[in-house]
């Protein structure tokens, strides 16, 4: 009989889908990488595990813990799954852009939930990185998880996403692609890519308002880059120490309007229901188009599912609120 001990061991080995009308225009093979095949629908479940299995192997994280994180949903999902087959308690602290589906679906895994501003600096103790810092501090028997800049986020990737993609593309891949949130995804992924073939090509796809794509280009730290933005999960208005920007070979930016519109379309033209970063990716893989030839191969990595933006980006009358449909 084959079947998994438990549904932590159903993470990883998701498939890689070839993409066919939205890439009409590109000479190349794009492939998506669809990560919503994990159980906790994103691909956070990889590095959740890898962080809470780090943390317990020395020490961080001891029997009957509290597991304390600021998240945008997908890593709190992640974490919440591991955290119930494991015995831990959960509370994850959110900033009020994130889609209330995120927050009632990590209600219903069992974690309890915080919710802080948006539009405050990430130093204001109102802030979600501040709120979530200091719970860890004052709960006893707690760890603070830190995904921006714990190392078993890039970790985890560099162990099984990267190889994963490399052997999936018999070592053809060219260009890999990806948002970029806390670095984690695209640093590991890139590493273990180029550690193959240093000519892989690494994009990070940013967002207006955030930090990313400036750094990479100048080194200068911009705070008038900084902006309140309405796509969720990608972007910062930090420098995550798990964004190496070493291993990244460029940034696209795409505005809200375009990754809200390609999110519709990738669920319309491609029948893949998917979250609001990947409609920022795909977006992102056109405005590279001159970047490729016919012989390339392109992975880009669709983080999360549909079913969370329900409310947002699948709502034709919030869609029109926001001016990004007629």
């Amino acid at each position: 009989m084959n079947y998994a001990e438990n549904i932590l061991e159903t993470i990883g080995n998701t498939p890689l889908v070839k993409l066919n009308k939205l890439t009409e225009e590109l000479p190349c093979l794009v492939l998506s990488k669809y990560e919503t095949f994990n159980p906790g629908n994103s691909v956070k479940d990889r590095m959740a595990l890898q962080m809470i299995e780090d943390a317990e192997a020395d020490g961080r994280l001891k029997p009957g813990g509290t597991i304390i994180e600021g998240t945008s949903g997908n890593t709190g999902m992640g974490l919440a799954l591991a955290a119930i087959i494991k015995g831990y308690k959960c509370i994850f602290v959110m900033a009020d852009k994130q889609s209330k589906e995120k927050v009632d679906i990590l209600k219903a895994v069992g974690a309890e939930v915080v919710v802080c501003p948006t539009a405050v600096e990430p130093e204001d103790p109102r802030s979600y990185y501040s709120v979530s810092k200091r719970l860890g501090e004052e709960i006893p028997n707690s760890w603070y998880v830190n995904q921006y800049d714990n190392p078993s986020n890039a970790k985890a990737h560099f162990l099984s996403t990267g190889p994963e993609i490399w052997e999936q593309t018999e070592g053809k891949i060219t260009h890999f692609v990806v948002g970029v949130g806390t670095g984690g995804t695209i640093s590991g992924v890139g590493k273990y890519l180029k550690s193959k073939n240093p000519n892989v090509k690494v994009w990070g796809v940013d967002t207006y308002g955030s930090v990313f794509k400036k750094y990479h280009e100048t080194g200068e730290f911009d705070e008038n880059e900084i902006y309140p933005y309405i796509t969720e999960g990608i972007g910062e208005d930090i420098l995550p120490k798990n964004v190496d920007f070493s291993i990244i070979d460029g940034f696209t930016k795409v505005t809200d309007k375009d990754a809200a519109v390609y999110t519709q379309r990738l669920a319309k033209e491609e029948g893949m229901f998917l979250g609001n970063s990947a409609g920022a990716a795909i977006k992102g893989v056109l405005q590279l188009k001159e970047h490729f030839t016919k012989d390339d191969v392109v992975v880009v990595l669709f983080h999360d599912h549909g079913s969370r933006y329900v409310g947002k980006m699948f709502n034709d009358d919030w869609m029109r609120e926001q001016n990004f449909i007629e």
